[in-house]
């Protein structure tokens, strides 16, 4: 274990990890799978492909040999990659409820007032931090079905409207992030409504699975656009973890794509809610959860209990974890937000640029022996994925503008 120059930032390298291809998990996550699955999400009209952005002047900065940063503010017009994996869930749970395979509708058969009238009415349940929850409500929405939504403590009130504006029936708990899902999780048994969450616990697996396998498509996009431009894979990706369903499901898709050389995955948390990081550093290497108040600007990544199979995953193939202080996330947002020269500027929240900020942290304040345990120097190629843009408006000013929360 090491720790950041900053003193208040730990790592830890993941001495479970295993090169061993496990057909089991990942087979969850092959082309052929994600395949359909992007094939479903590509039916939406709002549908776009999110920019594959490259930073060839920071790259030089930090002494790296690429940058590339893929910006899911982009996406749906949500600011955030969460619906990724909610649109397909859903549309997966409509397509099962149907009796059809997923891969033979699209999502305006879903909308169309003859297959609404055979599903009847639906309400979709979820607990958020809001990108999430935003997107849950959206898909609702637009499939014309009810939402309820909601959030931890500590939630923001523009986050809290930005989800009742989808529709959905919205309210912030006086509980963290992990006892709100289990307030949802009983309503939605006493209710009969459907959970949608990528947290998973017994007997209740396969929406989450599902999710994952939404959020693994972002990384067949990446790939694909990689391609096109005839780039060398990344070396290194460096990916946010709040429950680990993201981080897995892109993890996952690289893993198996690179089977014979796959890129280095590195875990960025919060260090208020470091269940990766705790876990990777006891010696038993078992889950370990976290509790309490997670009063953290990354909101998104506020969670005490990973998803099992994500922790399954992430503890074979993960590299590493980072225990970030909020300062590291505003570091990040200020560095993408007031680019180098003419590398292109990108609108990053909390969550979404603190895995920029400790790459930054790392190469600028020559943090050797972190780097030299990542095999992180001037041939490594970096993959980024700003997952979120401003979702908290008043908040990006206050770092970006006003510099709270300022590096040590």
């Amino acid at each position: 274990m090491g720790k950041l120059s900053d003193g208040e930032s730990n790592w830890v390298i993941n001495h479970a990890r295993s090169s061993e291809y496990n057909e089991k998990e990942l087979s969850y996550f092959n082309k052929g799978k994600i395949n359909s699955v992007l094939k479903f999400q590509k039916t939406h009209p709002l549908y776009t492909n999110t920019p594959l952005e490259s930073l060839p002047n920071l790259a030089n900065h930090l002494s790296v040999a690429e940058i590339k940063v893929k910006d899911e503010s982009h996406r749906f017009g949500l600011n955030a990659f969460k619906v990724m994996g909610g649109i397909y869930a859903m549309g997966k749970y409509l397509a099962e409820k149907l009796g059809r395979d997923i891969e033979s509708l699209s999502f305006s058969e879903l909308q169309s007032s003859e297959v609404r009238n055979q599903l009847g009415d639906i309400t979709f349940i979820s607990a958020t931090d809001g990108n999430h929850g935003r997107g849950v409500a959206w898909a609702a929405r637009e499939l014309g079905q009810k939402s309820v939504i909601y959030m931890p403590k500590g939630s923001t009130k523009q986050r809290l409207n930005a989800i009742r504006m989808e529709g959905a029936t919205a309210d912030i708990t006086d509980v963290n992030y992990d006892e709100t899902v289990r307030i949802c999780a009983k309503l939605a048994e006493e209710n009969g409504w459907v959970m949608v969450q990528d947290t998973a616990w017994e007997g209740y697996d396969e929406i989450p699975l599902w999710i994952m396998q939404g959020y693994s498509a972002i990384a067949q996009e990446i790939i694909e656009e990689m391609e096109v431009q005839q780039g060398k894979p990344p070396t290194h990706i460096f990916l946010q973890a709040g429950v680990g369903s993201y981080a897995a499901g892109i993890g996952a898709y690289f893993t198996q794509y690179y089977r014979d050389d796959p890129p280095k995955i590195v875990i960025v948390e919060s260090d208020l809610a470091d269940c990766y990081y705790r876990s990777f550093s006891n010696s038993t290497g078992e889950i370990e959860i976290v509790s309490g108040d997670m009063n953290t600007i990354m909101a998104g990544l506020a969670c005490g209990e990973p998803n099992k199979r994500a922790f399954r995953i992430l503890k074979q193939y993960a590299w590493a974890s980072y225990s970030c202080a909020d300062h590291i996330a505003a570091l990040g947002m200020r560095v993408l937000g007031n680019p180098l020269r003419n590398d292109p500027k990108i609108i990053s929240g909390e969550s979404g640029a603190v895995p920029l900020g400790l790459l930054f942290y790392l190469r600028a304040f020559e943090n050797r022996k972190a780097c030299e345990e990542l095999l992180l120097n001037e041939t490594s190629r970096i993959l980024l994925i700003n997952t979120e843009g401003d979702t908290d408006y008043q908040s990006y000013l206050d770092v970006v503008w006003k510099g709270l929360y300022q590096n040590k």
